[in-house]
């Protein structure tokens, strides 16, 4: 399994100087399985450049979205591979509590975009898993789904393939004050012994409580749930669009700090945009 990173930004894009070492795309990682299966998770304004490499391929596409906010669906119009004759395109919907699976494709629709919808030349198909069906398999991968709490709702995802475990968990609010979809130990056990836990860091401890219910997880949490979850590995993911790339570097260092106090092994580092982990 190899994993890249092509959008890592929460909410909005951030271009400027200050944004360039960890990149100011929004939502979108890609997963190539050993079998050559390709797996995107979300698809915020990362997803055009990894379209220009998936556009020299022919095979299928299979695109997780976690949920239809803007930010992580915004970059789908501008992916080269749906307009590719005949590419075969499968689109998973975040189990969101509005029931709008084709929100990725209506974006496309009346004043909204240039080009409509009905000219995207590849099979696109929408392929909605029931809701009592948690699990199910893309090429050699299992994909598990679990409720994340958000305005809105919508699913993480673990992928469990070539003997590796990868929890995506991003726009979840851990402890919202709003009606949990999912409690902490559930989180947890979701992402027990995952190889990699991408998980939302978009705030911090300082940010509250002026930014509680938002729908976002402060990284000192995300930490927490890493150790809990025995994780190996914790990727901070959704960074702020107001955090910097100086500001980040010092939510890693606090975030070390957590580490070290409870004398855990866990490696937590910031995702960034190109950044790749080869698994194999």
């Amino acid at each position: 399994m190899r994993l890249t990173f092509y959008g890592v930004r929460g909410s909005i894009p951030t271009p400027g100087a200050a944004f360039v070492r960890y990149g100011g795309n929004t939502a979108c990682v890609h997963i190539e399985l050993e079998d050559g299966t390709d797996i995107v998770l979300d698809s915020g304004t990362g997803i055009r450049l990894l379209g220009e490499h998936l556009a020299k391929k022919n095979t299928p596409i299979h695109l997780l979205l976690s949920h239809n906010h803007w930010d992580h669906i915004q970059g789908f119009p501008f992916f080269p591979p749906i307009y590719q004759a005949e590419r075969e395109i499968n689109i998973y919907p975040g189990q969101t509590l509005f029931e709008e699976p084709d929100q990725i494709l209506k974006q496309m629709e009346g004043s909204l975009f240039p080009v409509p919808r009905s000219a995207l030349r590849a099979n696109i198909s929408l392929i909605e898993i029931p809701k009592a069906d948690n699990t199910f398999a893309i090429g050699s991968a299992k994909i598990t789904r679990l409720a994340m709490n958000h305005p809105g709702s919508g699913s993480a995802y673990c992928i469990n393939a070539d003997g590796v475990k990868v929890a995506y968990i991003t726009d979840n609010e851990l402890y919202p004050p709003y009606k949990k979809e999912t409690d902490f130990i559930d989180f947890a056990k979701f992402a027990e012994n995952a190889d990699l836990l991408i998980h939302d860091a978009q705030y911090m401890l300082s940010d509250m409580p002026a930014k509680n219910g938002w729908g976002h997880s402060v990284a000192e949490e995300a930490v927490k749930l890493a150790m809990a979850s025995n994780a190996k590995k914790l990727a901070l993911y959704s960074h702020d669009p107001e955090r910097t790339d100086d500001d980040i570097d010092d939510v890693v260092k606090h975030c070390n700090e957590y580490v070290t106090v409870a004398e855990s092994n866990l490696h937590v580092f910031a995702s960034s945009e190109g950044l790749t982990l080869d698994f194999s």
